[in-house]
């Protein structure tokens, strides 16, 4: 009998294991549909008149430093996107535009506060006419409106959010990484808006389980302290609260808590940093949640909404994720969008496959009015293109095309038909070098058909995508008509989709003393000789670079083909005899010291560490190895990466993946093999390197796995 139930457990447990394993697939994303078309974060949402702003964080580019952002909307149904100018500090050159908040002042201007960690987490603040900009310094000399080290040594100032009270007073409250930083502060805004006074610390146990984004709101005679725990990487991200009687506390948490979190569907998934907007009595909050497919460490986040319900001043009820669509909370002007549901045909559209995920990048996606859907071309070449039949001939007037990122220009042209064989032009964009979402193009036609050739795009490696594409037969107002300053880069680099890199322990003399050797692979030049690398037999009768605090250096420049989140593939034969925990760099190509942030470097290891396999500067977005291969034996490891997903396989086995985007810096980088740009070296033998500027398929690797197998010496 227990033997028989032992087995039944035992059965149980398998089933789990294997329902578990199972890749995941399109969720049910009906009710759940993201306000923003694109990669935003930490959003905060204002209305001033008649029309609605949301300031965020662009994510989805070096760890969230992108261009600083605001969408508008008249109907918060239609959303439209502009890049804001704002002044550089002469100290820093900014790049992180984290978390904004923004407020009207007295004077009518408009006061935007956001933070910064370069040097130090700081709060720098900036003043306007309008609520878009342009922005000029509140302080000259850069002096921080909430300085790090405020109000206690250590303290990072960062997630600011103000609050004006009802006498008039405004408030700041800030502070990230709280749970082991000593809680949240608060603080007063002095009467220049350009300094924040009588600050301190909340305590710990006034707000249980913090993580950042202090958020205050008043609900009758309640001050209500919102705030985000668990971790902004994972599903553990959430929403929580505590109330007071006074701007400054005692706070009492609050029930319910966590009011949002990760749902059980896992269409919400990691909830948090929000803002709260009150129209006609009713709270909604507005929040940033991961995208799906979700790209690893939480790097590219979307913007959503849903309604709070207050059951007293001091009790917020839990906030059931898509209860209402709440993009017809306004009546909108717009008429109908004829691309709704019209069949679509693409070029090609994108299979993600991964250990995790088994998901299309239909073309369908691109014509379902969804922000969490996008049609995504198979392969980051050009030209790609999207074609609609809206199923019979009517009047057009107006295209509008939400590319996947709103902050970076793409290059397209539009072309119309009655017949789907015959094409006229509609719109020329095949020059265009300014970004924005949507991207306005009207022309009045009749015709059927519409085709979108995607020619290029401004970063190396991005793909044609569109979260959507709408179509209408008329004419309505866009608010602001704004439109962001051109870019002055680009466009891409384009793959040689050829071997850069070939070396071959083979090729050398054995136990000869050399300086440099030649690179057999399409860029030339030749690897010289840093440190210590022999070429020796590795004792069984295999010739191999033997790496001891060495590294191979090539006297040629890291292809621009390899730069941002350009597509790649580096493949070796390696065999380490004691793998170490951390180090052991295979080969690296990027600077990790231009940016210092996690996804704008990456690199090849062989450790048993979080980066073993693939090396991003930071735990939550490395790539380590799930089984990891026996020391002293010869391994065939090939890191791929298509643009979408990164890959290591070894002896030609898939053994991880996740999905990612690199913003991978290499003006001062060189191509090392067996070591990195701060050391980290190899202590093991090479037979050969291989390097390429796109991924190769598994049928490939296998292949090549063979082909270049180390030969072991006859007797």
């Amino acid at each position: 009998m227990k033997n028989r139930v032992l087995n039944i457990l035992l059965l149980i447990l398998a089933w789990g294991n294997a329902f578990g394993q199972q890749k995941m697939g399109q969720l049910p994303m009906e009710r759940i549909n993201p306000i923003l078309p694109g990669y935003f974060a930490d959003p905060t949402i204002k209305k001033f008149g008649d029309t609605y702003y949301i300031y965020a964080t662009t994510d989805n580019e070096m760890l969230a430093s992108g261009v600083p952002t605001v969408w508008y909307s008249k109907d918060f149904r239609h959303w439209y996107n502009c890049t804001m100018e704002v002044p550089s500090l002469e100290s820093v050159n900014l790049r992180n535009f984290w978390a904004p908040d923004i407020i009207e002042g007295d004077d009518g201007r408009y006061y935007l506060y956001f933070g910064n960690c370069q040097a130090g987490c700081n709060i720098y603040g900036y003043v306007s006419d309008t609520p878009v900009g342009p922005w000029e310094k509140l302080n000259k000399e850069d002096t921080p409106v909430i300085a790090h080290n405020y109000p206690r040594k250590g303290f990072p100032s960062l997630d600011a959010q103000f609050f004006k009270d009802d006498d008039g007073k405004i408030y700041a409250y800030w502070g990230t990484w709280v749970h082991y930083n000593g809680g949240y502060a608060v603080g007063e805004l002095d009467t220049s808006m350009a300094k924040v006074k009588n600050a301190k610390n909340i305590p710990l146990g006034e707000t249980p389980e913090p993580f950042e984004a202090a958020y205050m709101m008043k609900k009758g005679d309640k001050y209500i302290l919102m705030y985000s725990g668990g971790s902004c990487h994972d599903e553990t991200y959430n929403v929580r609260y505590s109330y007071s009687d006074t701007p400054y506390g005692p706070f009492v948490p609050g029930e319910n808590n966590p009011i949002l979190s990760t749902n059980e569907e896992g269409t919400v998934h990691g909830p948090g940093h929000h803002s709260v907007l009150e129209e006609n009595g009713r709270y909604y909050i507005v929040y940033h949640k991961h995208d799906y497919p979700m790209t690893r460490g939480g790097l590219s986040r979307q913007v959503a909404v849903d309604e709070m319900v207050f059951e007293n001043d001091s009790t917020i009820r839990k906030v059931v994720p898509g209860s209402k669509d709440l993009q017809y909370l306004v009546k909108s002007n717009a008429p109908k969008n004829l691309a709704f549901g019209a069949t679509s045909m693409a070029s090609s559209f994108y299979h993600l496959q991964s250990l995790r995920y088994d998901y299309a990048y239909k073309p369908s996606f691109a014509t379902d009015d969804h922000n969490a859907t996008m049609w995504k071309a198979g392969d980051n070449s050009f030209p790609q293109h999207l074609t609609l039949d809206l199923g019979k001939t009517t009047r057009i007037k107006r295209v509008m095309t939400q590319f996947e990122f709103a902050g970076y220009y793409y290059q397209y042209k539009l072309e119309y038909s009655a017949d789907g064989q015959n094409w006229d032009l509609f719109a020329d964009r095949s020059g265009n070098k300014t970004p924005g979402s949507p991207m306005v193009d009207d022309k009045e036609v009749r015709a059927r058909y519409l085709k979108l050739t995607v020619l290029d795009v401004e970063k190396t490696g991005l793909y044609a995508a569109v979260w959507n594409i709408k179509v209408f037969g008329s004419l309505f107002e866009i608010p602001l008509s704004l439109q962001s300053k051109p870019s002055k880069e680009g466009p891409a680099a384009k793959s040689s989709n050829g071997k850069l890199v070939a070396i071959d322990a083979e090729d050398a003399s054995l136990g000869q003393d050399f300086v440099s050797l030649p690179n057999k692979g399409n860029i030339g030049g030749n690897f010289e000789k840093e440190g210590q690398v022999s070429v020796t037999d590795d004792g069984e009768g295999v010739k191999a670079f033997h790496f001891t605090k060495g590294a191979l250096v090539l006297d040629q420049a890291v292809p621009k083909s390899l730069e941002w989140n350009g597509s790649f593939t580096v493949a070796t034969w390696v065999k380490n005899p004691q793998i170490a925990k951390e180090g052991e760099c295979l080969f690296s190509w990027c600077d990790r010291f231009r940016f210092n942030l996690a996804n704008s470097y990456n690199a090849l290891h062989f450790n048993s560490g979080h980066y073993g396999a693939a090396a991003h500067l930071d735990g939550h977005f490395d790539m380590k190895y799930n089984n990891l291969p026996l020391p002293n034996e010869w391994h065939h490891i090939v890191l791929t990466f298509d643009g979408v997903v990164e890959k290591i396989y070894v002896d030609g086995k898939l053994d991880n993946s996740q999905v990612m985007t690199l913003a991978s810096q290499i003006a001062n980088a060189k191509i090392r093999i067996g070591a990195s740009d701060v050391g980290e070296h190899f202590s093991g033998h090479m037979a050969s390197l291989r390097l390429y500027d796109h991924t190769l398929t598994e049928k490939k690797i296998q292949e090549l796995m063979q082909q270049t197998e180390p030969k072991r010496a006859k007797n």
